[in-house]
């Protein structure tokens, strides 16, 4: 591989992991990533009976691995 090549491919790294971090912090700061309840809004509609049956999925597969 010659050096045009690695630096083509290290450039395209950093300007790809740039453009990551741009859009990581981008999301930072318009909260995106700051809804405490959007992992527990399809807990809170569920029935007591789904989640019994969720409860015993979840140990059923905990037992097979």
């Amino acid at each position: 591989m010659n050096t045009t090549m690695v630096a083509v491919m290290l450039a395209t790294s950093i300007v790809i992991g740039l453009i990551g971090l741009i859009a990581f912090l981008w999301g930072l700061k318009s909260g995106q990533f700051d809804d405490e309840k959007k992992m527990m809004q399809g807990v809170l509609f569920d029935s007591e009976e789904d989640l019994r049956h969720m409860a015993n999925n979840q140990s059923i597969k905990k037992e097979k691995k």
